[in-house]
């Protein structure tokens, strides 16, 4: 049984772990050591330090007896050998002898014939409030007996020495799948906690049958499940949250024979330009509990200045599920009616809406597909594409097409409706048009969602040989049609054959592996444009 909350517990680690402790003390650990700041809605300021976002190039796989033939080995999932991990793991053990440390033992996945038991031990208490928004909390009853089946451990203190421990830089998040045991050191980003957990699921549920999936839920009051992928800045979170719809989570699930369920048991969601007017949901979520990084204050105030980018546009808050009004708990939900893919697609090519095809999706999925845009990045001239397969690449161990093929497989059995979103440019690309209005794209989804969209006509256009309707209610027509918004159509064409290229030479790096339904799906940058 544990002790007392507010009574350290002894560990072999160290002589002082502070065990599962309510919000009200972790915020109060979190104060007096100088690590953060209570805003005036009572939300926890924090900053991150050196790294305000991931760093994909410095997680590790552990390569053993074990791993060798399983893990799709490369950039995503780089190896670190056996005893390079040992040697590490004992240095980082030394370093926390005599530290005070926080322990917090939570379940991930809401179903729970796949959940899993995870202890974290954490350096910072806000890290360890963070791992309580995130994650689900055991019933009192449940810690009594609570045996965990992964240890991860997070020391932002400690920095590796590449020469000696393998690593790349200082920093490092290490998976040991043998050993059960996930080590993150060198950085104080709270997201490669939360990443580090879905990876891990990625690994694990395939083998079971059950899809993991990069996606946003929500479920209307129907029970019609909808899902939403996409990568960051395409809307998922954003979307997700409909005042008329129950939200199942944000942003990590599973879909097996009976339906999806969520991973966690919060919300990890984008708070720059955050406005009550545009998001209500995730603004009004913003409050006592909840964790926020790297924003900074109105001067002379506690009011968070959500608008401000000066540390990083990657400016996040993190909170119970609980804290939306309405939403699901538990995280589960029947089969998907709907999926949408989403992009922000920054060279203004792609539609607002198309209804894709079984080939289509699989492709889509498999592609990942959204851009930056100009001037985000030094060098930067115009947009440039990102591709992340699954739409969640960095967080992959096996190899792409396993979840693709996985993906259709559902998709055809119980027959789901997808679509792919564009929340990007209209009108030209990035610093010609403008963006795809956020009210414009809440139409499109809720007329999808309607089947408002199943008796319209549609229209074919002729390079990635997308459907798209011609009238969707609450949206000026002229907007469905890309190519039309463009100034000089053979602008537009020039442009989507560009990006149809860039598609293609993406796909190759998995072409040898895809079946020859999905490289049906590829566009033509040859295609026969009419005007």
């Amino acid at each position: 049984m544990f002790p007392p909350a507010t009574q350290p517990r002894k560990s072999n680690l160290t002589d002082k772990v502070y065990a599962n402790l309510p919000i009200s003390e972790l915020i109060e650990h979190t104060l007096r050591e100088g690590q953060g700041a209570l805003a005036e809605n009572g939300a926890l300021v924090v900053r991150t330090g050196e790294f305000t976002g991931r760093a994909p190039r410095d997680k590790f796989v552990v390569r053993d007896g074990f791993t060798e033939n399983l893990i799709w080995w490369g950039e995503v999932n780089n190896p670190l050998p056996e005893e390079k991990f040992d040697l590490l793991y004992q240095r980082v053990r030394a370093y926390l002898q005599n530290k005070t440390l926080y322990l917090r033992d939570v379940y991930a996945v809401a179903r729970p014939d796949y959940r899993i038991r995870i202890r974290v031990v954490n350096e910072l208490p806000w890290h360890n409030l963070f791992v309580r928004n995130l994650f689900i909390e055991p019933a009192p009853e449940e810690l009594e007996r609570f045996e965990p089946d992964y240890l991860m451990i997070v020391v932002p203190g400690f920095r590796a020495e590449p020469a000696i421990d393998g690593t790349r830089q200082h920093n490092f998040t290490i998976l040991n799948l043998s050993r059960r045991l996930i080590l993150i050191g060198g950085s104080a980003y709270a997201g490669e906690m939360k990443k580090s957990i879905f990876t891990l699921l990625n690994y694990l549920l395939p083998q079971r049958g059950v899809m993991p999936m990069h996606c946003s839920a929500n479920v209307g009051s129907a029970g019609d499940v909808a899902l939403f992928f996409g990568l960051s800045g395409t809307g998922k979170t954003t979307l997700s949250a409909d005042h008329e719809r129950r939200l199942i989570g944000d942003d990590e699930h599973g879909w097996d024979d009976i339906g999806i369920f969520n991973f966690e048991g919060g919300c990890y969601a984008k708070c720059i330009n955050l406005s009550s007017e545009k998001e209500p949901q995730i603004w009004a979520a913003i409050r006592y509990g909840t964790v926020v990084e790297n924003v900074t204050f109105v001067p002379n105030t506690r009011t968070i200045n959500f608008d401000d980018a000066s540390i990083t546009e990657n400016t996040r808050a993190a909170y119970p599920l609980s804290y939306i009004p309405g939403a699901v708990l538990p995280s589960v939900g029947g089969h998907p009616r709907h999926i949408f893919l989403l992009t922000a697609d920054a060279f203004g090519v792609l539609p607002p809406i198309a209804r894709l095809t079984k080939a289509q999706t699989m492709y889509h999925f498999l592609s990942g597909y959204t851009a930056k845009v100009a001037g985000t990045e030094a060098g930067i001239k115009e947009p440039q594409a990102t591709f992340s397969a699954c739409f969640g690449q960095a967080f992959l161990p096996l190899h792409p097409t396993r979840y693709a093929e996985l993906f259709g497989e559902k998709i055809e059995k119980h027959d789901v409706r997808v679509w792919l979103i564009n929340t990007g440019w209209t009108g030209g690309p990035y610093g010609i048009g403008k963006r795809m209005p956020l009210p414009y794209t809440r139409a499109m989804i809720r007329a999808a969602l309607r089947g408002e969209l199943e008796n319209v006509s549609y229209y074919t256009e002729p390079i990635f040989r997308l459907a798209i309707p011609m009238h969707v209610p609450g949206v000026p027509p002229e907007y469905l049609i890309p190519r039309n918004t463009w100034p000089d159509p053979n602008q537009y064409d020039q442009q989507a054959r560009k990006l149809a290229e860039l598609f293609r030479q993406n796909f190759q790096k998995y072409a040898s592996f895809a079946s020859a339904e999905i490289h049906s799906a590829q566009p033509d940058p040859a295609a026969v444009v009419f005007s």
